[in-house]
């Protein structure tokens, strides 16, 4: 078997891979799955805090053809925590409210391939920060667009088992939807599309992606909403190796389960949401447990 490269990016998107997986590492700069109810309605102006917690489990990864391509020793195994930094200024831009965010997540991941084949790494991953707007439509709808840029701050090191970076640039135009019914239906839709730059270490650049976290689900007028949520993936291009295509090797996933969220009618909220892979090629499968708490400074 050829040695196996396991990569964690920002918060904790694990994937598996050899020379034939999707995307270097099978991961991506985003954090698939990480947004749950209530993502696109901007708050008040003012400075904001998010904590986003994440516990993933893999066992499995699986090739082109959905054959799984791993041992039965393999395991990888992924916690994160990630503060938010967001500020909304009391100024408009085309009739929307115009801020700024960054994110700093904190992970711990844990690799076994084999008996003896094994790694693992605890620190800062990579950065995200960047600009949006965001406009109110009604008591009910909302949206937000944004650029999001991500920073190669993660470590990283050309051959690891383990690597919390992804030791390259990469930006995602984003644009997001809330509909938001305290006693009916919720529904959060945020579609982002990255543009992965050229990893200098190793002369490979991943593919182009299509991610879309979503949610769905029914308000019962207690401040509390239940329903499911998870996240869609396609890697809409091929990757390339020393300026050479990659063929037959583009990922994807769709990703299902259990979302609540609880809000405090106080300024603060939480969601969690548990999430299975389904549907997946040339990357791994996985199970992940996601916090997100927001609060006013």
């Amino acid at each position: 078997m050829k040695k196996t490269l396991v990569s964690i990016a920002a918060i904790a998107a694990v994937s598996v891979s050899t020379m034939t997986y999707a995307t270097e590492g099978g991961g991506s700069v985003y954090p698939v799955g990480s947004e749950n109810f209530t993502c696109c309605a901007l708050p008040p102006p003012g400075l904001y805090g998010i904590v986003y917690a994440q516990s993933l489990s893999s066992d499995k990864a699986k090739g082109n053809d959905g054959q799984v391509v791993t041992p039965s020793t393999f395991k990888v195994k992924a916690n994160a925590i990630a503060s938010r930094i967001i500020w909304i200024s009391p100024n408009q831009l085309a009739g929307g409210s115009v801020g700024a965010h960054a994110i700093f997540p904190l992970v711990n991941l844990d690799v076994n391939i084999a008996p003896g084949i094994s790694q693992s790494k605890s620190g800062l991953g990579d950065i995200t920060f960047g600009p949006f707007i965001g406009w109110h439509h009604s008591q009910n709808l909302h949206s937000v667009a944004a650029v999001d840029f991500y920073a190669p701050t993660g470590k990283y090191k050309s051959g690891d088992l383990a690597n919390i970076g992804r030791n390259y640039w990469a930006f995602q135009p984003v644009y997001g939807v809330s509909w938001i019914n305290p006693s009916g239906i919720n529904a959060d839709v945020k579609i982002m599309y990255t543009f992965n730059q050229s990893n200098k270490d190793t002369h490979f650049k991943s593919g182009q992606e299509l991610i879309v976290d979503y949610a769905f689900g029914w308000g019962f007028g207690n401040g509390l909403t239940a329903g499911v949520g998870g996240y869609l993936y396609r890697q809409t291009t091929d990757d390339e190796q020393n300026g050479a295509t990659v063929p037959n090797n583009k990922g994807r996933a769709l990703a299902i389960g259990p979302s609540v969220k609880y809000d405090s009618g106080k300024g603060w909220f939480v969601t969690a949401k548990y999430q299975v892979d389904h549907q997946v090629r040339n990357r791994a499968e996985a199970k992940a447990f996601w916090v997100k708490t927001v609060f006013p400074f």
